[in-house]
């Protein structure tokens, strides 16, 4: 039955390629609208860059305005404070009542139900710029008076937690990006380079290669971290960390791209093109690189996430970004206790917007690996 069903498939495929003459692009792009998977992680991928891009048009609080510190989520609500029907959203902000909590005599905090905020779409709000270029304050979602909306609550200093997970998309995604390109631009032409010449420089290349890899991270990253000073600023301190996670990277890509060097050397085109008297650039460039770069774009989705999550976990130890600057992995290390965590669970938020992150490029890459391959 199953054969039956995979021959049904390669029929339809073979009809589909007898339409006309598709670019590998098109027949990929078709292969990949057929899983679900794969089309579910681009959405997500897409939506994740928009959210990062217009950070500040999507956050419905100024990231580095303070509040009542730990005050929990304010709820959408389309009742009253009686209990009646209301047509337009509201949400009731949190404000310090009379009472004291009797083990932390903190005053308790809860619902101001005098004082309803209205809700719409495409609102003002606080004052950003848009490409870092145009003032605006346009806002998705938010208050029509624009006061600014905690829907997931605030932190220690009062700072509204969903706009700061929104705004540190921009350097988690960025960390990610950046470190995915230059592991993907390093360790794709070392593997071709000794992967084609062979001998005695791959015997060499590859011993380098297998001394990066066999580095402990975690406490390199950590004896490095005491390297840079706490008054260092804080650009040089994320170019620190996007240098030592690309130099550590690197290596595994070069061993895979390696791999596949090796078998398409041997190929009739490649030798034939040796004959002819091709240089040595354009055999690797223009012959043996086309064919191990649909590896190279599945491997670069899969990497991705990868590095999200180690930046997630060396910011909750402190290593990641400094403030200023937001990240998810910064805004993780609130949850370093347990009491902190019970008190407030909604402080977890980045958690969510990593996993959220992870299964994205993950699903991504899952869908291409299966459209890139016919096999």
């Amino acid at each position: 039955m199953q054969m039956h069903v995979q021959s049904r498939a390669h029929v339809a495929e073979v009809i589909d390629n007898k339409r006309g003459n598709e670019s590998y692009i098109a027949l990929v792009w078709r292969r990949l609208k057929r899983s679900w998977t794969g089309m579910t992680g681009l959405v997500l991928v897409c939506l994740l860059l928009v959210m990062a891009i217009f950070a500040g048009f999507f956050a419905p609080a100024d990231p580095k305005q303070t509040d009542i510190g730990f005050a929990p989520p304010e709820a959408v609500r389309f009742f009253d404070k009686d209990g009646n029907f209301a047509l337009r959203p509201r949400t009731y902000p949190i404000a310090e009542t009379e009472e004291l909590d009797p083990v932390t005599f903190q005053p308790i905090v809860g619902p101001d139900y005098d004082n309803p905020r209205l809700l719409g779409f495409f609102v003002r709000g606080f004052e950003y710029r848009l490409f870092g270029i145009i003032p605006t304050d346009r806002h998705f979602f938010g208050t029509l008076d624009g006061k600014p909306v905690h829907f997931l609550g605030t932190d220690k200093f009062g700072r509204d937690v969903l706009s700061r997970a929104i705004y540190g998309s921009r350097i988690s995604l960025m960390i990610a990006l950046i470190v995915v390109f230059i592991v993907t631009v390093v360790g794709t032409t070392v593997g071709l380079v000794s992967g084609y010449f062979g001998g005695r420089f791959d015997s060499w290349t590859q011993r380098f290669v297998e001394l990066v890899l066999a580095f402990p991270q975690l406490p390199l990253y950590l004896a490095l971290s005491s390297l840079i000073p706490v008054t260092a600023p804080t650009n040089v301190f994320l170019a620190f960390v996007i240098i030592v996670m690309s130099a550590l990277g690197w290596a595994q890509m070069s061993r895979e791209v390696r791999g596949k060097t090796l078998a398409l050397a041997r190929i009739e085109y490649v030798r034939a093109a040796m004959a002819v008297g091709a240089t040595d650039r354009r055999i690797i460039f223009q012959h043996i690189f086309p064919n191990v770069l649909s590896h190279v774009i599945v491997a670069v989705t899969l990497a991705i996430p990868h590095v999200v999550l180690l930046e997630s976990f060396l910011g909750f130890l402190g290593f990641a970004v400094k403030p200023p600057l937001i990240s998810w992995g910064l805004m993780l290390q609130d949850t370093a206790t347990y009491s902190v965590i019970g008190s407030y669970p909604w402080i977890l938020t980045p958690v969510a917007f990593v996993l959220l992150t992870v299964f994205a490029f993950n699903a991504l890459g899952d869908g291409l690996r299966d459209a890139v391959d016919p096999y």
